[in-house]
């Protein structure tokens, strides 16, 4: 009976993987039945109709400007967030109570979140002295 509910199991998971596999990327790239817009007489579409625009913005024309956009994104969503976890971190002080192994993974939790905000931070250090040193030359 075992080898049964595991066979069938198995082979539900396989169809289930199988038709998500067929049915989403037929659903993604289906169409709704839509006309094209139509526009009074003597008025032209606009300018960017039918051309493909730029999804990262206006300025993002290099890989030096998109990666400039990434690692300030990655900073804007970074640095709260270590500022959060330093905050945990001294909530596991105050909750360790001279134990001596909580107090050791207070410790740790807060070694690794300034590792982690030395890496978040430097990274964006090292990618502006790139970035400034390539366009000195």
């Amino acid at each position: 009976m075992r080898f049964i509910k595991k066979n069938l199991v198995e082979s539900l998971s396989r169809v289930i993987l199988v038709s998500f596999l067929i049915l989403v990327p037929v659903l993604s790239f289906a169409q709704v039945g839509q006309n094209p817009p139509t526009y009074p007489v003597g008025q032209n579409p606009p300018a960017d109709a039918g051309k493909i625009v730029n999804p990262l913005g206006p300025g993002t024309n290099s890989i030096q400007d998109f990666i400039h956009t990434l690692l300030t994104g990655a900073l804007r969503v970074g640095i709260p967030i270590v500022a959060l976890a330093i905050i945990y971190c001294g909530f596991l002080f105050v909750s360790a109570r001279g134990n001596a192994e909580k107090l050791s993974t207070a410790k740790s939790a807060l070694m690794y979140t300034l590792i982690g905000a030395a890496i978040l931070l430097g990274s964006y250090a090292i990618a502006t002295m790139i970035s400034g040193t390539v366009l000195a030359l």
